[in-house]
């Protein structure tokens, strides 16, 4: 009598079948771990948790899953990072000095100025926030191109619009901001205090009246 031979992983599963119960438990659990890795992998942004979900059992805890996967990537030069709100592939600090030396001719994410790098990090910590109320924050006028710099970048888009006379647009910051900066969510962002005490950042001017004058009806 001939043996029956066990399934292989993948094998008569569809591809929106994620119980699997034709497998065995260690070869679901392998076979799920092969799609949440290969899915993140071929993602370019972060894979929200609730899209990884989908291809896997109900009865699958994703955090133990992804955590069997990060503990097999450890002899590897990346792992998987909750970032944004998702997971994302990252390739390891320590490589970071010889990708930049292999890669110099590569763009960076985003060439972003003095100014504009100071503005982007106001708008993270006091979103939303108007074109006027970044004026307040920093005592001088900032300009509609700064905005529309910090937006061309993809970090920065327009929010809801503020209860101020003219009802000016406010803006905010985007996943991608998230992603590019290494963060899961805003509560990752450095303690304020710390930006107040170094004197880059102060919630006191947000308070003050000013006198700017009311922003137009437009979105930068």
């Amino acid at each position: 009598m001939t043996a029956r031979r066990a399934p292989s992983p993948g094998a008569e599963a569809g591809p929106t079948d994620a119980e699997l119960p034709h497998l065995t438990p260690p070869q679901r659990w392998r076979e799920w771990m092969m799609r949440v890795e290969a899915i993140i992998f071929a993602a370019r942004e972060p894979v929200p948790r609730d899209q990884l979900s989908r291809v896997v059992g109900r009865d699958c805890n994703l955090d133990l899953l992804i955590a069997d996967i990060r503990e097999e990537l450890k002899a590897r030069p990346y792992d998987i990072m909750a970032v944004a709100g998702g997971f994302q592939h990252r390739t390891r600090k320590a490589y970071a000095d010889v990708i930049r030396a292999s890669s110099a001719s590569l763009p960076p994410v985003a060439d972003l100025g003095t100014r504009e790098a100071a503005v982007l990090m106001a708008i993270a910590y006091f979103q939303p926030v108007t074109r006027t109320e970044l004026s307040r924050i920093f005592g001088r006028e900032i300009g509609r191109e700064v905005i529309a710099a910090l937006r061309q970048a993809g970090f920065v888009s327009a929010g809801p619009r503020s209860p101020a006379p003219g009802a000016p647009y406010t803006f905010v910051t985007t996943r991608f901001f998230l992603s590019a900066f290494g963060f899961q969510t805003l509560r990752d962002l450095p303690d304020i205090e710390m930006l107040e005490d170094a004197g880059l950042l102060s919630r006191r001017k947000t308070a003050d009246e000013g006198d700017l004058a009311p922003e137009g009806d437009e979105a930068d």
